[in-house]
C-alpha cells in the first residue's frame, strides 16, 4: 500500500474508533496514520538521496558517459 493510503486508511480508522468509543480501533488508526507518516519522509528521502548521487555521477567521467548512453541509445 502506499503511503498516502495508509495515512488515509489510519485517520478513517481513528475517526471511527472515536465515533463509537472503540479505544483499540482509535489507537489502531493512529498507528496507521503515523505508519503512513513515516514512510513518507522516508521515500522523500530516498528521492534526495537519488538525485544527490545522480548529481555526483554527471562529475565524473563515468558518470557523463552512462548519462548519455541513457539519453541517446
Amino acid at each position: 500500500m502506499g503511503t498516502t493510503t495508509t495515512k488515509v486508511i489510519g485517520k478513517l480508522k481513528k475517526l471511527e474508533g472515536q465515533a463509537t468509543g472503540d479505544k483499540v480501533r482509535e489507537t489502531q488508526g493512529k498507528v496507521e496514520e503515523t505508519a503512513g507518516a513515516i514512510g513518507s519522509k522516508v521515500k522523500a528521502g530516498v528521492r534526495r538521496a537519488k538525485a544527490k548521487l545522480a548529481a555526483k555521477a554527471v562529475k565524473t567521467k563515468a558518470g557523463r558517459k552512462a548519462m548519455a548512453a541513457k539519453v541517446m541509445p
